[in-house]
């Protein structure tokens, strides 16, 4: 009986970290979504390298949340697939940025500093919540483990938006914004290495098992 008890308590913690991993998914997925479509849209009338490649980032978390949530409960080769797949997304934002940034200073103009700082501050509250709210599982598994650094990611890219901004605010150039865009992209190719060099070993033996 006690350990028929044992197991059923189990049971049930376990369930109640799944619907908790859910909630919180889904929450910092619907967040993810909306800021891409706010700051995405600032970028581009602020005409900033930096912004709209922190939005892109946005959008990339919102399916990278999605394939945490759809990983939830499905096994470990399920878990080490979604993680996997957000380290090959993080890898062609890495692109993104570098492409971005060669283009912003071939044809660059200036960028608004004043939209720049509204919305990579906006952006920061929004991806502070999210960290906090992720905290709590970061060291669950590989696939909220991977979530956590997504998040922890966009809230180091969104200081590097408002150094940016306050630095093209004193200068007048659009330089500051390039730079802090390939820093991001650097932070971005680090991420992917990462997460891909640990995902890629556990795909594997799961698949094998």
């Amino acid at each position: 009986m006690e350990h028929c008890c044992s197991h059923k308590r189990h049971t049930l913690e376990v369930l109640a970290r799944q619907a908790a991993q859910r909630r919180v998914l889904v929450v910092v997925m619907l967040v993810n979504a909306t800021m891409f479509v706010l700051e995405f849209g600032a970028g581009v009338i602020a005409r900033s390298s930096a912004l709209q490649a922190d939005a892109v980032d946005m959008l990339g978390d919102a399916v990278v949340y999605a394939l945490s949530l759809y990983a939830v409960n499905r096994g470990a080769r399920w878990e080490a697939g979604a993680a996997l797949t957000k380290g090959l997304l993080i890898l062609a934002f890495f692109v993104f940025i570098v492409v971005e940034s060669i283009a912003k200073l071939v044809h660059g103009v200036p960028p608004s500093s004043g939209l720049m700082l509204a919305f990579g501050a906006l952006a920061l509250v929004a991806n502070g919540a999210c960290l906090a709210l992720l905290w709590r599982f970061r060291s669950l598994n590989l696939n909220m483990s991977s979530t956590f650094e997504c998040s922890r990611n966009d809230v180091i890219a969104n200081v590097g938006v408002l150094l940016a901004a306050g630095a093209v605010a004193l200068t007048g150039s659009g330089w500051p914004d390039v730079v802090v865009g390939a820093v991001i992209a650097l932070l971005f190719l680090r991420s992917a290495l990462r997460v891909i060099g640990e995902a890629w070993p556990s795909w594997r033996s799961a698949g094998a098992a």
